[in-house]
């Protein structure tokens, strides 16, 4: 394939078509940081690049949680002192970090893997919905509570849930008013997100 005439060597053209398939990340940007990595000390991108393989390769799903971890079960999940009782359902690992961060919970999470969205194709068989209807049902759970962004897309996916599990009896709440409409939870600050989980209410009042 012959070098683009924009580039000085086919290797720097390929590292930046790939580098800008990353998302939030254009051509130029690509471009600067694959000139960055190009005068780094070469055993520091090795371990860089090697990590990213590792991530890949490596990284496994909580067969509990959906979690993203190393073992069998997350650091959370294995925690003997959390509470198994309470099921926070959270879109994505982001948002376990977020709600982590507030340090104003102590149970355990559901990560689904995304909301539904019918624009984009994504339908309920295609999150951990049923995973998590089937932990409810295996019972010991006190209460469910969704913590999912308050977009078009979250609320669909709480008011689905939520049906899923009314045959169950176990409450499930919501987080209380503080978290801005279609805002995104990771971005959420840590203040009002704890508030949000200690006074959540529940579902549909």
């Amino acid at each position: 394939m012959p070098t683009d005439t924009q580039y000085p060597s086919q290797l720097l053209q390929r590292a930046v078509g790939e580098i800008s398939r990353l998302p939030g990340i254009g051509t130029k940007t690509a471009l600067r940081l694959a000139l960055h990595l190009l005068h780094q000390d070469t055993g520091d991108v090795d371990r860089m690049a090697q990590s990213i393989i590792d991530l890949r390769h490596g990284v496994r799903r909580c067969r509990v949680c959906r979690n993203i971890c190393d073992d069998d079960l997350c650091a959370i999940c294995s925690n003997p002192a959390r509470d198994a009782s309470l099921i926070c359902v959270v879109e994505n690992v982001q948002d376990v970090m977020a709600v982590e961060r507030t340090m104003q919970y102590r149970g355990l999470y559901h990560v689904l893997g995304g909301v539904i969205s019918p624009m984009d194709g994504v339908g309920p068989s295609d999150l951990e919905i049923e995973s998590l209807v089937e932990r409810v049902r295996q019972g010991a759970v006190s209460e469910v509570i969704l913590a999912l962004s308050p977009t078009m897309e979250g609320d669909t996916t709480g008011f689905y849930i939520f049906r899923k599990l009314q045959d169950t009896a176990v409450p499930v709440s919501t987080l209380a008013r503080g978290v801005a409409q279609n805002d995104e939870l990771q971005y959420t600050d840590e203040a009002t997100l704890g508030r949000a989980i200690t006074a959540r209410v529940p579902f549909g009042k």
